[in-house]
């Protein structure tokens, strides 16, 4: 998940309250921006008014949210009551609320719609935004009182939920640099806009590169391969671009991936694999490498300021993992293994290519096509067979199905509600006629659209004051076909249901506070439900029903079923050194930057990949310049690590399924229960030893991934 990290702001109930209720409604409807930052009302438990949406109006709802925030701000922090729960943290939680909405309206746009409107906002309002939050944390008299409130918490009364909101809250401040002087909070202050700038240049960067080179086909002989459904989606793109007649791959994912497993042009695949790979390192103004060494100077310095060596150890200090060192044994536990693994892989490839008398070595833009050809010849699996079952409709329709049987969800598409493109769908999210949330489906890519796939929130799960329902998005990256229904890979379906589970996991939430709500866990937690969704969708009761054939509707043979099943630890070498690679790189970089020295992150990826025996014939999954997990914002910063993490808690949780029945109701409900609703108000370690009746097992990740 590549979740859109959220400002969360303070204000007091009592000016939000006069503003919603005494004076907003005479100005409702008056200036566009009160929509963005009013309370989200209508059917359905309210929405959303994309049709409200333009960068102007955005602009305008941050600023009159900014200005709303600050107000409350000061009526927290000047209260001449005692500090209590009530009046501090509480009254934090039900602050900020007009800033938070016209922020997800931001995030939204420059995520989906970035085009140069809205990135010309986002390069002008991120720093702003960032002192913003820096306002917040660094205001002296607001710390004192959520202090006051967090020494005393043992014998006020408070509620186990209550208890640790109090904890975060003073956890959180403290982080941030809250107890900081004056002049070191200024020198923070400087360096998280300054930080908040960078990450925007970054990912714009990225984008630039991904939506300004493509590789253009010329000819029917350029198609050699290509299965029918990759040519007629390369046709409509070119189209798309104003070049009818020919066929155009885009520097994304999603496009590029299934080009180098099928293209039999290995002039083609090189250079296609080498347009991939080097986004964000042309040499041109859209270069991360500067930006990539100014943010780790940055960072740096910003640790060492909060009292840690490195900003590995601020950023895992928060997380399950508490130290670098504890990350790192994890990955380098499951390195030596899976690189057995990939080098074997990478044996039976030449193997094949000697056979054949392709008279080649390996190379890392063959390896995707050579691996197709194993499988084949191992498993006689052919994923352009397997594809031809998987239609992105019915794909959608199952994670429905297993969402139902598990947790009694049911989801009923919507017409009329505003969407900010034509491609994203609403569904009404309900559970015994009740209404649960609602669900906002943006699959295809686009112009302005970061790739990949990702979850968002919208809006949280609450019912502190009013019962809240969550609503959530889930944003892919298909490409369109020509004609008839979009078809997807095994491996894109699998990410449907990883990402999914984080909607799941927004969907599900059933707290008091939103500041526990939901997804709001620590990092290498929150990747733990949507890795273990992914493991109901290649169980048979999902397939008969979803995968059918494309032209016939026939559901998928029980041969073909059987091949998959066999497989299902095909080619883990090469997946597990691609992500071990990248989150390596990531873990040791951040623990190597210095205050005041310079990193060439391209020197430091030869030398680090070098230094473990990454094959060549295996790249990082996301090598710097491209590294938007890690260098487009903090989330995933030093943290890359946690899929891993999250994977071993995933694989121990799914034996407990496979040993109690993988549909069975009174696992599903204890999962639900324990880990699915609970959010942050339990801690991760507390939630996981309720649902297994244990610590973790980190042995069953090796049998899961065929390394025991």
């Amino acid at each position: 998940m590549r979740r859109r990290v959220f400002l969360q702001s303070a204000a007091t109930a009592a000016v939000l309250g006069s503003f919603e209720f005494a004076g907003f409604a005479l100005a409702a409807g008056r200036d566009p921006e009160d929509k963005l930052i009013g309370v989200w009302t209508g059917e359905h438990g309210g929405y959303p008014a994309f049709d409200q949406v333009s960068p102007t109006s955005i602009k305008a709802a941050l600023e009159k949210g900014m200005q709303l925030s600050r107000a409350e701000i000061a009526e927290i922090a000047g209260s001449a009551e005692a500090p209590t729960f009530a009046n501090t943290i509480a009254a934090l939680e039900d602050s900020g609320r007009a800033l938070d909405r016209a922020q997800r309206f931001f995030d939204i746009f420059t995520s989906t719609m970035n085009d140069q409107a809205m990135q010309d906002l986002e390069t002008e309002m991120s720093p702003v935004l960032s002192a913003v939050k820096d306002d917040v944390i660094q205001n002296a008299q607001l710390f004192a009182r959520i202090k006051a409130v967090h020494d005393s918490r043992a014998t006020a009364g408070l509620s186990p939920e209550q208890k640790r909101l109090v904890e975060n809250y003073y956890r959180n401040f403290t982080r941030q640099g809250a107890a900081l002087d004056d002049a070191d909070q200024a020198t923070l202050k400087d360096l998280n806009q300054k930080l908040a700038s960078l990450y925007t240049k970054f990912g714009q960067n990225e984008l630039a590169d991904e939506e300004n080179y493509r590789l253009t086909l010329e000819t029917e002989a350029d198609l050699e391969g290509l299965p029918p459904s990759l040519r007629e989606a390369a046709a409509a793109t070119a189209e798309a671009h104003g070049a009818k007649g020919k066929w155009v791959f885009t520097n994304t994912r999603s496009s590029m991936e299934p080009f180098l497993a099928y293209s039999a042009r290995r002039d083609l695949r090189e250079k296609g694999w080498r347009m991939w790979i080097m986004r964000g390192d042309n040499g041109t103004a859209t270069d991360n490498k500067a930006v990539i060494s100014e943010i780790l100077q940055l960072r740096t310095r910003r640790a060492r300021l909060l009292g840690f060596p490195t900003h590995a150890d601020w950023a895992v200090e928060n997380n399950m993992a508490k130290t670098p060192q504890a990350a790192m044994d994890l990955l380098m536990k499951l390195w030596s293994p899976a690189l057995r693994r990939a080098q074997e892989e990478i044996a039976d490839m030449q193997a094949i290519a000697d056979k054949e008398g392709a008279g080649l070595t390996i190379e890392a833009w063959d390896h995707r096509f050579y691996a197709e050809k194993v499988r084949k010849a191992t498993y006689d699996l052919d994923q352009n067979e397997v594809k031809t079952y998987l239609r992105l409709d019915n794909v959608r329709d199952g994670m429905f199905w297993a969402a139902e049987q598990l947790y009694g969800l049911r989801f009923t598409e919507l017409d009329g509600l505003p969407v900010y493109h034509e491609d994203v769908s609403v569904h009404e999210v309900t559970r015994d006629g009740k209404r649960v949330g609602l669900w906002y489906f943006d699959p295809y890519a686009r112009p302005g659209k970061s790739s990949g796939a990702w979850m968002n929130e919208y809006r949280t799960q609450e019912r502190f004051k009013d019962d809240v329902t969550p609503i959530v998005s889930n944003n892919a990256n298909f490409v369109k076909s020509g004609s008839g229904p979009v078809l997807i890979s095994w491996d894109d379906a699998v990410t449907m249901f990883h990402e999914f589970g984080h909607a799941l996991h927004g969907l599900n939430s059933n707290v008091t506070y939103p500041g526990v709500a939901g997804t709001s866990v620590k990092r290498d937690f929150v990747e733990f439900p949507s890795q273990i969704n992914e493991h109901w969708f290649p169980t048979p009761e999902v397939l008969d029903r979803f995968a059918r054939h494309v032209d016939t509707g026939k559901p998928m043979p029980a041969e073909l079923f059987a091949k998959i099943q066999k497989s299902r630890k095909f080619n883990q070498g090469f997946s597990t050194v691609e992500f071990l690679a990248s989150a390596i790189y990531d873990m040791r970089i951040h623990l190597a930057a210095t205050p005041d020295g310079t990193i060439d992150p391209g020197a430091f990826e030869k030398s680090c990949m070098a230094e473990i025996g990454l094959p060549k014939e295996i790249v990082m999954r996301h090598r710097p310049t491209q590294f938007g997990h890690i260098f487009s914002g903090d989330g995933y910063s030093a943290g890359y690590y946690v899929y891993l993490w999250a994977d071993a808690l995933t694989a121990d949780a799914w034996e407990l399924f496979e040993q109690n029945g993988v549909w069975d109701p009174a696992t599903a409900k204890a999962f639900l229960d324990d880990i699915l609703s609970v959010g942050d108000a339990v801690a991760p370690d507390e939630a996981f030893r309720r649902f297994r009746g244990r610590d973790v097992d980190t042995e069953a990740l090796m049998r899961l991934r065929g390394f025991a």
